[in-house]
């Protein structure tokens, strides 16, 4: 995978930034200056490419993920924040996951492994039309879902169902 890590001060937080499909470890770096300038960032380019565009993971169309791929993808995804948070120096348990339409997806599978570290997420444009276990306890994750009524390709429904699948296992959502 592709990278790029922007230092931030000590101590401080990091931002793993994951595009859109057909974006880059670029495109969401003035988001993290948006967010808070002073938090390390990790810009990582998804490994998958669809019709020449980047992406986290395959798909056999719009809404219909390749699921097994989706789980090997994130865990691979996982293991690359591992290495660069041992490389950059900096706490994969003060992550925040950030990710636009096709990286939000992939946050959301991250926030939904209960083996992984992360615990929040600032995510644009999510969709996840998977079943998710009804006992699993997000109450110590934290998301703020940022989702349109216009969305072209996410509809109001799809919307609501990604808030319901965080709200409904206890984590803490703002929208």
């Amino acid at each position: 995978m592709e990278h790029i890590f922007k230092q931030g001060q000590a101590q401080a937080p990091t931002f793993v930034l994951l595009h859109g499909t057909g974006g880059n470890e670029h495109d969401l770096l003035p988001v993290a200056e948006l967010l808070d300038p002073s938090y390390h960032a990790l810009g990582v380019r998804g490994n998958v490419s669809e019709n020449g565009m980047n992406r986290f993971f395959k798909r056999h169309g719009e809404g219909n993920y390749d699921v097994e791929d989706l789980k090997f993808r994130a865990h691979e995804l996982h293991q690359y924040i591992q290495t660069a948070a041992q490389h950059y120096g900096f706490d994969i348990n003060h992550v925040i996951l950030v990710g636009f339409s096709n990286g939000a997806n992939i946050a959301i599978e991250l926030l939904l492994n209960a083996d992984m570290p992360y615990r929040k997420g600032v995510l644009f444009a999510p969709l996840y039309p998977l079943d998710v276990d009804t006992h699993l306890d997000l109450s110590q994750k934290s998301v703020f879902l940022s989702m349109g009524e216009n969305d072209p390709i996410v509809t109001v429904q799809q919307s609501h169902d990604v808030e319901q699948l965080f709200k409904q296992r206890g984590a803490h959502v703002t929208s």
